[in-house]
């Protein structure tokens, strides 16, 4: 899991109601497009952005196993659905209600992901917010979750509300 820091448990609520922050990401979640609101929202320039890994936004209040249930979904062949807290460059946040989907080529082969985000409702934080504290407890301290392997990710996110079975 990568730690990204600083982080001040400021939240930033500079996206508005109608705008969505879009991305593209190969197979292996390197960042191939951004959009400007997602740039503007979380303090990088697009070309910090881009030839990076997508957990360049990563939150260390996000639980392994939401981004587990995440790849789990899209591995199936499945868009995902999920209310996600990210880092601003500057150790701010902000929360998104994001989708991701598969992109195919004409074969039907994943060649990339695209992600839409838009501005989740303060109920859908408040429904979040303690649930993944209650996760990230099960995962352990910030340095633990750091050394869980994926085995014992898997593990966590079978064991957990947000495992559906497939």
């Amino acid at each position: 899991m990568r730690v990204n820091e600083p982080v001040t448990q400021r939240e930033n609520d500079s996206m508005g109601d109608e705008e969505f922050i879009c991305s593209k990401t190969d197979t292996n979640g390197i960042i191939t497009y951004v959009n400007d609101v997602f740039c503007r929202v979380a303090g990088f320039t697009v070309g910090e952005l881009l030839g990076q890994s997508h957990n360049i936004v990563r939150h260390p209040d996000m639980p392994c196993v939401a981004y587990a249930w995440c790849w789990d979904m899209l591995g199936a062949g499945r868009d995902w659905r999920g209310i996600v807290k990210n880092r601003c460059k500057n150790g701010d946040h902000y929360w998104v209600d994001a989708t991701i989907s598969p992109q195919v080529d004409a074969d039907g082969k994943v060649v990339g992901y695209f992600a839409v985000r838009r501005k989740p409702s303060r109920a859908q934080i408040a429904a979040a917010e303690p649930l993944y504290a209650r996760l990230c407890q099960a995962e352990g301290s910030l340095g633990e979750r750091g050394r869980l392997s994926r085995q014992a990710i898997q593990s966590l996110y079978q064991d957990s509300p947000l495992y559906q079975g497939r």
